[in-house]
């Protein structure tokens, strides 16, 4: 699926661009924008895909994506099939670099958060007191106007010049090597392994998506990503495996299969590689 560009509408009397999504699910596809995007996940749960960055989301959840990041956020079953009690609801906040104007982020108060914003490019995830205090601040903001809209966004630019607690979500080699006119192979291969990561996924098969012979796939993997395809599939199934353990109706058996390993040993073996630590000692310190 190729990435879709957005041109997002905007109200003639604001400078930026405030708003509620609700519905049973989010409804938008794999897309890009020139925007700067805060995105707050109030209600639901499901995948989100940043760039070659698959994670998962919850009540919470807060990411600061750059401008022309690919991305999209997919709602769990419960939402898509429309069996969840509630509706799926996030806070999205987007502005330009130049919504105050061509020089504005030229002035030497915003020096830090230019270096904030040059970080967005592969996408951040906020954590800690830092998401606390900007989830609070968003909320509030889509029932502000005038002067108090516009410096609840300032404060929320100071907060981010001077935070540590964020995670970077899309690797350095997908950011520098995305081009929208020449990306169809990978965006053909991203959303594939997005959409399949729980089945057996060859070779020959991922290659056929991308129209390359193995041989020429496995180079151009390896050149965009750093990692081989079978690493990066296992590190999207253990991170799918993380999000499982969370929930306590399932038992290591049963989160070895659901996240595409057909072999428990093999599960154990993988996942203690990468998390430094067996499935269940992962699930214990999620309880502590």
């Amino acid at each position: 699926m190729k990435a879709v560009e957005f041109h997002l509408p905007q109200d003639v009397d604001k400078s930026f661009i405030v708003f509620r999504e609700t519905g049973d699910f989010f409804p938008t596809p794999w897309h890009y924008h020139e925007h700067f995007e805060f995105v707050l996940v109030m209600k639901s749960t499901g995948r989100r895909m940043v760039g070659d960055h698959i994670g998962y989301f919850k009540e919470g959840d807060l990411v600061f994506l750059g401008s022309m990041l690919p991305h999209v956020w997919v709602n769990d079953p419960i939402y898509l099939e429309r069996k969840a009690d509630h509706q799926a609801e996030a806070l999205v906040l987007h502005f330009t670099s130049d919504f105050l104007g061509e020089d504005f982020m030229n002035i030497p108060e915003m020096d830090q958060f230019k270096k904030t914003l040059k970080l967005a490019e592969r996408g951040m995830v906020l954590k800690g007191e830092t998401r606390e205090k900007i989830s609070a601040v968003i909320q509030k903001m889509p029932a502000l106007n005038g002067m108090q809209r516009l410096s609840s966004l300032f404060l929320i630019f100071d907060m981010m010049s001077d935070t540590h607690e964020y995670e970077l979500l899309a690797s350095p080699p997908f950011v520098q090597n995305f081009h929208f006119d020449s990306s169809r192979r990978l965006n053909q291969i991203t959303s594939y392994i997005m959409d399949h990561f729980n089945q057996d996924i060859s070779l020959a098969e991922i290659a056929t998506v991308g129209n390359m012979s193995v041989t020429t796939f496995c180079n151009f993997f390896k050149e965009q990503f750093r990692v081989t395809f079978i690493e990066y599939l296992t590190r999207v199934r253990i991170g799918h495996a993380c999000k499982l353990l969370s929930q306590n109706d399932r038992n290591i058996v049963e989160v070895a299969y659901e996240s595409g390993f057909n072999n428990l040993a093999h599960f154990n073996r993988q996942f203690k590689k990468l998390k430094e630590m067996t499935p269940t000692d992962y699930r214990k310190t999620l309880s502590v």
